[in-house]
């Protein structure tokens, strides 16, 4: 079965993928795979921008979504009319000459990777450039774009060094999501120690996180900066140390990436 998996660490945001997208489906017919996408209103390879923190601790991710084209895809049950169809390589297809247009499918998908197109009355998605492919494209345009590789797509058995240090979005959701991501952002808690007698920002204090199942521990640099990343969402306790001064804090959540701003050690 074919697959993606996309390296966020890797993305830019420069919106090649996106811009691709569009130039190779709007304005071109591609049935029976697809009509032509809106100018506007449609994204069916979409670039969402997070930005996490708050200044200056701030950190930018950017995460391309598309289709998930699921294993057990929840828009194909919800199609009362059979228009949509998973290819023998895996690839979710909506047919043009089949849809309806009642919208089942754009409220069944969970990731809001379905489009209802009101001029043409249909419902719209990645096919995963699936006429390019039958034509003996290696890959579709997103990925042939991108200059970073950090969109790879192929056999799930190719993939598998890969996936096999990948995640999924929304696991919960349980339709086994065939587009797979390296370095999605986590959370991360960062502030920066400094003296309030000499007005000078700490170095090399010792930071020790925990959130009772496991203890971190980072020094400040030069700036009197440090940061934990890759926390899970929870309740961390902070214990700061420097030349016989300590401070703790305590109940800080990460549901939402933190900073924790300047910190006075007494």
């Amino acid at each position: 079965m074919k697959a993606f998996v996309i390296d966020v660490t890797h993305c830019p945001g420069c919106y090649a993928c996106q811009f691709v997208c569009k130039d190779e489906h709007c304005g071109n017919d591609w049935t029976p795979y697809a009509k032509p996408q809106p100018d506007t209103g449609q994204f069916w390879m979409k670039i969402n921008e997070h930005v996490r923190g708050t200044v200056p601790k701030v950190k930018m991710a950017y995460v391309p979504v598309l289709c998930m084209h699921c294993a057990d895809a929840p828009c194909i049950k919800a199609c009362l009319v059979e228009a949509i169809y998973q290819r023998n390589d895996g690839l979710v297809v909506i047919d043009p000459k089949k849809c309806t247009g009642c919208q089942s499918c754009v409220d069944a998908c969970p990731y809001g990777c379905i489009y209802f197109n009101g001029d043409l009355n249909l419902a719209q998605k990645c096919t995963g450039c699936a006429h390019l492919l039958d034509r003996g494209w290696p890959e579709p345009r997103c990925v042939d774009v991108c200059a970073n590789g950090a969109i790879k797509f192929g056999d799930e058995a190719e993939l598998s060094s890969l996936i096999a240090k990948a995640d999924i979005l929304h696991p919960e959701y349980g339709t086994k999501p065939r587009v797979y991501y390296i370095g999605l952002p986590k959370r991360f808690i960062a502030g920066t120690v400094y003296d309030p007698s000499k007005k000078v920002v700490i170095e090399n204090a010792t930071c020790i996180l925990t959130d009772g199942a496991r203890t971190l521990t980072a020094k400040t640099d030069g700036f009197g900066d440090f940061w934990f990343e890759g926390l899970k969402v929870g309740s961390f306790s902070l214990r700061i140390e420097s030349a016989g001064k300590t401070r703790t804090i305590d109940s800080i959540s990460t549901e939402k990436d933190v900073n924790l701003g300047d910190i006075p050690l007494f």
